[in-house]
């Protein structure tokens, strides 16, 4: 399963990347799939034929179905019939039996007029809070710092496992400040503040990121005590 994604700020910054699971849980209206059938009772790496479906979200962009459909005839050769799926005209076969079966999946994707990345970190000897670009990724969560995510929703205090505990008290007082000056720009769109921590991170929190996968390392060091320290001391 692929999704094709573009950032908005920047038409430039579209990608089409494996997502690390087949389900529907991963569909959303605002975006375009490619879904591979196989024939055989075969993973879709080793596959020779089968059916792959272009899906295309009804909120998603015209110009991004048709991109969809051109990697889709790029990845595939005569063996795999391509076929142009719009939402909602999904057969009740092959494309939901392919994707664990039907669930609930995202409508709306407007999170990413909103969402906004923070590096808060005192690795240079004093503490300051860098924006990361617009592209951003989830290689971009640094274990050794404290992360701040605004969603459009909430905004998040990610800790990093070797983060420091100045660092995750620096970024508390950081992400209120964030979010008070957020009440002035956009008083419609009030943010509540919530902790996370790597490898514990909610779906609100991962569809920020285009193709969200599992963490390749858990550190388990200080987290524990700094927790514990933020709940006396905040």
């Amino acid at each position: 399963m692929y999704q094709l994604r573009r950032n908005p700020y920047s038409a430039i910054c579209t990608r089409c990347i494996q997502l690390d699971q087949a389900t529907a849980l991963n569909l959303c209206s605002s975006f375009c799939f490619i879904v591979c059938v196989p024939f055989e009772n075969t993973d879709e790496m080793s596959a020779t034929k089968g059916i792959v479906y272009v899906w295309i979200g009804k909120n998603s962009n015209t110009e991004e179905a048709k991109i969809a459909e051109e990697i889709a005839q790029k990845m595939y050769d005569e063996s795999f019939s391509i076929q142009v799926l719009n939402e909602g005209e999904e057969p009740e076969t092959f494309f939901w039996h392919s994707l664990e079966g039907r669930k609930p999946y995202d409508t709306s994707a407007e999170y990413m007029n909103y969402m906004r990345l923070f590096r808060c970190s005192n690795d240079k000897g004093y503490f300051s809070v860098t924006e990361k670009c617009n592209d951003f990724c989830q290689d971009d969560l640094a274990d050794d710092d404290v992360m701040i995510l605004d969603t459009g929703e909430n905004v998040y205090l990610w800790i990093g496992p070797s983060s420091s505990e100045i660092e995750v008290k620096l970024a508390f007082k950081s992400s209120q400040v964030y979010i008070q000056n957020l009440k002035l720009k956009q008083s419609s769109r009030p943010r509540r503040l919530l902790l996370t921590t790597k490898g514990k991170e909610p779906l609100a929190f991962t569809k920020c990121f285009h193709a969200w996968s599992k963490h390749k390392n858990l550190q388990i060091g200080n987290l524990e005590k700094k927790l514990i320290l933020k709940q006396k001391n905040i």
